[in-house]
C-alpha cells in the first residue's frame, strides 16, 4: 500500500510531518493521480540526520563491528529485501513507471545482490604489507572514513542507491542518503526492514527534498565526509563545487550519449535485440543508453527498417502489466523535454523521425511518449550531442573503422559504448581508442560488480565497483613497525 506520506528517517525513526514544511506532490506517471505527499527535509532536519550519524559512527556500534559481523547484516538486508520484493517492486512502478516486469527481473534482483557483493567482498579483501626493509615491517589499515552522503536518482532508484548503500556501511561508515524527490516510495519499505536485519539505528538516515534544498545541504554539512551523487551533469558540477568548500571526497556519476557501434560483419539479429534493449528498456530513462546508434552503410538501410519495425511492435501501456515493454515517463517535465527534441528533429534539415516523436495518443492520461527512431546526417545535431532520457534513439551511418571512432568519441559524454562486431580486430582497436569508462562488446547492459563503474570528461569523476567503493568510503593508514632496535640520533647532547 502505498504510504499517503514520506517524512524524513533519521536514527532508525521516521519523522513527524511538520506541516511548515515545503510539500511536494508524488505523482503516479501511468494516470498523473497524486498519490503520496513528501515532506522536504530543510537544512536543520539534514543537520539533525548529520548529527545522529556522526553520533552514531563514532560510538563504534557499527563501525568497530566486525568484518562478520557487518556481513551478516548486509545479507540479512539481502534476503529481506527477496522477501519483500513485491511491496518495493510495487512502490519503485508507482513512482517511476517502469514496467513491473523490468522490476522483478532487473531492479530489485540487483538491490539485493548490491548488498550480497559487498558482503562477500569485505570478508575476502586484504591490505597489503611491505617487508622489503629488513628493519620494518610497514602494513596499511583501511578504516570508514565517517559519514557518506549519498544523492541517489531518480531512473532506478533503488538499484542505483542501494549500491551507494551498501559500499557506504559495508566498510563501517554511517550513510545519509537522499533519493530523488520524485522517488522516494520503493525506500518506505526498505527502511523498515533495517531494523529487523539488526542494522543498529543510526546507520542508514534519509532525507529528501529537492536539490536546490536539501541537497545543498548536505553537500555544505561539515559533518558529512564524502558525497557519491548519481544524476545530472550540470548538478554534478554544483555538487563538485560545494564539496570542495569543505574538501569532502566525491565520486559522481552524471550524463552519458553512449555511441552503439554496430558493424556490417556483426551478428546482425543479436545486435539488433540488444540495440531494443539498450534504448528501449526502462522507458530509454538510463544515463547507459546507446542512444546514439552508429550503424556501417552496408547494413545500415535494413536495420533501420528492421529496428523501425520492432519499435512499433513495442507494448505500450500500464507499467503493472507483465507484459508492457515501454511504461510512461517520469513526469511532465520530462515528457516535455523529451518532445522538445522531437520539435529540434522535425525542424532540422538533416534529421528524419523514422518512427514515433509524439505522445502516445490512445492514452488519455499518463506521460506517454511512442518510442522513438530518428535518422540524421551529422553527429553535430542537438539530438546526437545531448542527452535525451527517454525512448528515443538516434542513428547515424558511418564508412569504416576510421570514423565509427570518430563519431563515438565526438561527444561531451563518455559514460559506456558498446561494439557489434565478429572481427576481432576491430574490436581491440575500438576498446582501446573509444573514450569511456565502460565498453561493452557483443552485449548490452552488462555490469560487473568487481570492476570501476564511471565516465570520462563530463560523464562523471571517479568510479565505484569493489576496490574503487572501498577507495572512496575508507581512508588508508600506514603503519611502520621497527623489527630491531636501531640507534637514534641525540639531538640536543653536546658532550
Amino acid at each position: 500500500m502505498t504510504p499517503k506520506i514520506v517524512t524524513s528517517f533519521i536514527g532508525g525513526e521516521w519523522v513527524e510531518p511538520n506541516e511548515s514544511s515545503h510539500k511536494i506532490k508524488i505523482i503516479h506517471p501511468a494516470d498523473e493521480q497524486h498519490i503520496s505527499t513528501l515532506y522536504e527535509a530543510d537544512t536543520n532536519e539534514v543537520s539533525n540526520a548529520a548529527e545522529t550519524a556522526k553520533k552514531t559512527f563514532d560510538s563504534g556500534v557499527w563501525s568497530n563491528a566486525s568484518v562478520d559481523d557487518r556481513k551478516s547484516v548486509l545479507l540479512a538486508i539481502k534476503d529481506l529485501i527477496i522477501e519483500n520484493k513485491e511491496e518495493i517492486a510495487e512502490q519503485e512502478v508507482m513512482n517511476t513507471g517502469a514496467p513491473i516486469a523490468q522490476a522483478y527481473g532487473r531492479q530489485i534482483p540487483r538491490s539485493a545482490m548490491n548488498f550480497e557483493f559487498f558482503a562477500e567482498f569485505i570478508s575476502q579483501a586484504s591490505s597489503p604489507v611491505f617487508d622489503q626493509n629488513p628493519d620494518y615491517i610497514t602494513y596499511v589499515r583501511r578504516e570508514p572514513i565517517g559519514v557518506a552522503g549519498l544523492i541517489a536518482p531518480w531512473n532506478a532508484p533503488m538499484a542505483l542507491a542501494t549500491m551507494k548503500i551498501a559500499g557506504a556501511i559495508a566498510f563501517g561508515n554511517s550513510c545519509i542518503l537522499k533519493p530523488s524527490e520524485l522517488t522516494p516510495l520503493g525506500f518506505v519499505p526498505f527502511m523498515n526492514l533495517l531494523k529487523k536485519a539488526g542494522l543498529p539505528d543510526g546507520v542508514i538516515n534519509m532525507v529528501n527534498g529537492r536539490g536546490s534544498v536539501t541537497g545543498t545541504a548536505i553537500t555544505q554539512n561539515e559533518n558529512i565526509d564524502v558525497i557519491a551523487f548519481t544524476g545530472g551533469t550540470e548538478t554534478g558540477r554544483v555538487i563538485g563545487a560545494e564539496s570542495g568548500k569543505t574538501l569532502k571526497k566525491i565520486v559522481t556519476e552524471l550524463g552519458g550519449k553512449s555511441a552503439n557501434i554496430i558493424f556490417s560483419d556483426a551478428d546482425f539479429e543479436r545486435a539488433l535485440d540488444a540495440a531494443m534493449v539498450a534504448i528501449f528498456s526502462n522507458n530509454g530513462q538510463q544515463c547507459l543508453a546507446g542512444s546514439r546508434i552508429l550503424v556501417e552503410k552496408p547494413i545500415a538501410k535494413e536495420f533501420k527498417k528492421r529496428m523501425v519495425e520492432r519499435a512499433r511492435n513495442l507494448i505500450i501501456g500500464d507499467p503493472f502489466d507483465s507484459k508492457t515493454e515501454i511504461g510512461p515517463l517520469i513526469s511532465k517535465e520530462q515528457i516535455e523535454k523529451v518532445m522538445s527534441f522531437a520539435q529540434t528533429a522535425e525542424e532540422s534539415d538533416d534529421t528524419n523521425i523514422l518512427c514515433g516523436g509524439k505522445r502516445c495518443e490512445s492514452f488519455q492520461k499518463g506521460y506517454y511518449f511512442e518510442p522513438t527512431i530518428v535518422e540524421t546526417k551529422s553527429n553535430q545535431n542537438t539530438v546526437c550531442q545531448e542527452e535525451i532520457f527517454g525512448p528515443f534513439a538516434t542513428i547515424l551511418e558511418f564508412d569504416g573503422i576510421d570514423e565509427a571512432i570518430e563519431l563515438a568519441n565526438d561527444s561531451e559524454f563518455g559514460l559506456v559504448s558498446y561494439i557489434w562486431s565478429t572481427d576481432i580486430r576491430k574490436i581491440m582497436r575500438a576498446q582501446a581508442e573509444i573514450r569511456a569508462g565502460v565498453v561493452w562488446v557483443n552485449t548490452p547492459l552488462m555490469r560487473e560488480l568487481r570492476a570501476p563503474f564511471g565516465g570520462y570528461k563530463n560523464s562523471g569523476i571517479g568510479r565505484d565497483g569493489g576496490e574503487w567503493s572501498r577507495n572512496l568510503f575508507t581512508e588508508e593508514k600506514t603503519v611502520s613497525i621497527p623489527l630491531k632496535d636501531f640507534p637514534i640520533t641525540k639531538l640536543g647532547e653536546n658532550d
